[in-house]
This record gives C-alpha cells, structure tokens and sequence, in this order.
C-alpha cells in the first residue's frame, strides 16, 4: 500500500534530490506494480491488464499488504466514478504520477471513459510502459479502437491518441508539464479531475504548493484526489557528511511500531527522502495544504475510517481470501494513509457533494 511496504505510485522527489534520489523513487513504481498483481491473483479485485505491465512475484505479500492495496484501489475509484458520474463523462482525467496503473482500460469496460485520460510519468517509466502498450495487442487495441483514422502517435517518451495520452514528464517543471500536456489537446475548459496517489510526499512543500497552485488555477471546475501518508512528525536535522543535512527519519514519531520500522528499513534502502513529510502530520494539514493552494473544499479520510466503510459484503469477501493473524498491524498500516478530495467550481455540477 505504502511507500514503506512496497506501494506508492510513481511519485515525484524533492528539487534538492539528485539522480540517485529520483532512482530510488522511480524504483517503487516496480514494487507497487507487483503488488498490486499478486493481490489482483488472489481475487481481491479485477483486473486483467496489470499482468501484461509486471511479473507475477514469487515473493507472498502479507495480507495486511493485499487489504490496504484494496482499500486503496476501491477509494481511488470510488472516487472517480463519482467525479464521472457528476460530469456525465464530459471531462478529462489527468492522473499524476500514474507509473503502470491500469484505469484507463479498466473505465473503457465499464463505458465510464471521460472525454480523454492523460498520464504523467518520468520519462523512464513511460518509456517502459509503452513498450508494453506496443508489444501487447491486448493493451494497443482499445486504444486503437477509440482512436481517429489519423496514425496514432506513439514514441519513446510519448503516446497520443483521441481519448489517451501517456507523457513522460517532470512533475517539478510545471511549464514544461503544460506545454506538454497542451501538445495532446488538454482542454482546460472541460471539467478537469487530477489524481496523485503517493506524489507529492516526494517532492518539497513548496513544489507540491505549486503544483496545486497550478492545478487549481488551469482548470475550473475541477476535483483533486490525493491518496497519502499522514505520519504524525516531528522533524531534526542531522548531519550525515561535511556540508550536507537529511532528516532524521527515527524522530518520526508513529514511527515506532512495526509499520514505521519496515518504511524506515525500505527509505534507506531505496536511499529515497520523504521530501515533503511535513505536510503530512495529520488529515488536518493534508486539507489546510489544499485549501491554502486554491482549492474551494477539501475532505479527508484515514484508510482505516474507509476499509471501516466498505460494503459488508465486500469485506467479508475479502477478509475470506486470506488468515489475517495481526489485526493490529492492518490497522497501523491504514492509519498511516489518508484519501483526500478537493474540489474548485463545478457547482452546478454538484462537486462538493462528492464524498467517501
């Protein structure tokens, strides 16, 4: 679910992170893929399309893993359909950060598709994920499918077609992300819903700021879904090397159950920061960020509040899946994480009544 246990989507890092840092948070695209397979294996949700992006591991993840990438997956979703529904599909998705998620697909089969579904991404990652698109018929026919009888555009770095666009692009550099993103026909007069899941902990308050900024100045009507930590912190510099500082990640406080040791053993193994942890000390300050940043309304939700939501008959489903021997570490997990929802204009649409 998380960046500690494996999780988060393709994120971007700080603006003092060099190439090594932004190594280690592309690296989590990997384990985020493979998790999301090995709990689509054993039935926790439908998806016939994260095989062809990653390999089945043959490493077991826990089930306290597989319920929170649940959890994740089913808010997220929710979410967005609730977002399509309003808008009666006359929209556009920009998903930030969106490494090798499949909803693209997945909306196509439910004839849930917006007007057109943008992705985000390092360049790296999008070149990877392409080459799958291209190699993959089960991948490239929907897209072709949807596509004008102009030849549908797709490089190393870039795919365009009439309803998809895959961008490799920088999330820091904000003109180059809109040159880009207006190359393949970006509206913004339609209503406009972005979507970070496990982005802006990567990059410093002040980038996140301005990426928010940026959203809610482009796009009028328009929602923002951010999936993220809330870590409860409290921060210290230390110094690790002559001239140069790192946080201190053991005065993270919540930091010292087992969920805290295993995302502290992973940052260090990725050598990948947190860069922006202090705006996620709770629910109250991943809201206050949003609404500092242009945003109208803004709503939060710790991931265990909303697995406690979830239909009974879904969680008995799941919950029969696997033996969870360890309810008090699926419960840590969940309140490290929040889904937060943000909305600007769209009153006649009835945006603000979005809700988990």
């Amino acid at each position: 679910m998380a960046t500690s246990l494996r999780s988060p989507a393709f994120p971007s890092c700080s603006s003092a992170s060099t190439g090594t840092d932004d190594e280690g948070v592309r690296g989590t695209c990997e384990d985020a893929s493979m998790c999301k397979r090995f709990a689509v294996s054993l039935g926790y949700w439908h998806d016939p399309y994260i095989q062809h992006f990653v390999r089945l591991s043959k490493e077991r993840k826990a089930p306290e893993i597989n319920r929170g990438y649940f959890a994740r997956v089913h808010g997220v979703s929710q979410l967005i359909k609730a977002f399509l529904r309003k808008t009666e599909c006359h929209c556009q998705i920009i998903n930030l950060g969106a490494g090798m998620d499949t909803t693209f697909w997945r909306l196509k089969d439910e004839d849930l598709l917006p007007r057109k579904y943008f992705e985000v991404d390092f360049p790296v990652i999008v070149t990877r994920k392409l080459h799958s698109i291209k190699v993959k018929p089960f991948l490239l026919q929907p897209i072709i499918e949807l596509h004008s009888e102009d030849p549908l555009q797709i490089d190393g770095h870039l795919l365009d077609s009439k309803r998809y666009a895959v961008i490799g692009a920088d999330l820091r550099d904000l003109p180059e992300l809109e040159e880009k993103l207006k190359k393949c026909n970006m509206n913004p007069q339609l209503p406009t819903l972005l979507i970070a899941e496990c982005v802006l902990v990567y990059m410093t308050p002040e980038q996140s700021a301005n990426l928010l900024k940026w959203a809610a100045n482009s796009f009028d009507p328009a929602m923002f879904i951010n999936y993220e930590q809330i870590l409860g912190i409290c921060l210290c510099l230390q110094d690790t090397m002559p001239g140069e500082n790192e946080f201190c990640l053991t005065h993270i406080v919540n930091m010292d159950d087992r969920f805290g040791q295993i995302m502290i053993e992973n940052l260090r193994r990725r050598q990948c920061d947190l860069a922006g942890v202090q705006t996620c000390k709770s629910l109250e300050s991943q809201k206050e960020r949003l609404l500092s940043n242009g945003w109208e309304t803004a709503s939060a939700v710790d991931m265990m509040e909303l697995y406690s939501r979830l239909p009974q008959a879904e969680v008995s489903r799941i919950e029969s899946l696997e033996f969870l021997d360890e309810m008090e570490l699926l419960e840590q997990l969940m309140q490290h994480y929040c889904l937060c929802w943000a909305t600007k204009g769209g009153h006649e649409l009835g945006l603000k009544e979005i809700t988990y």
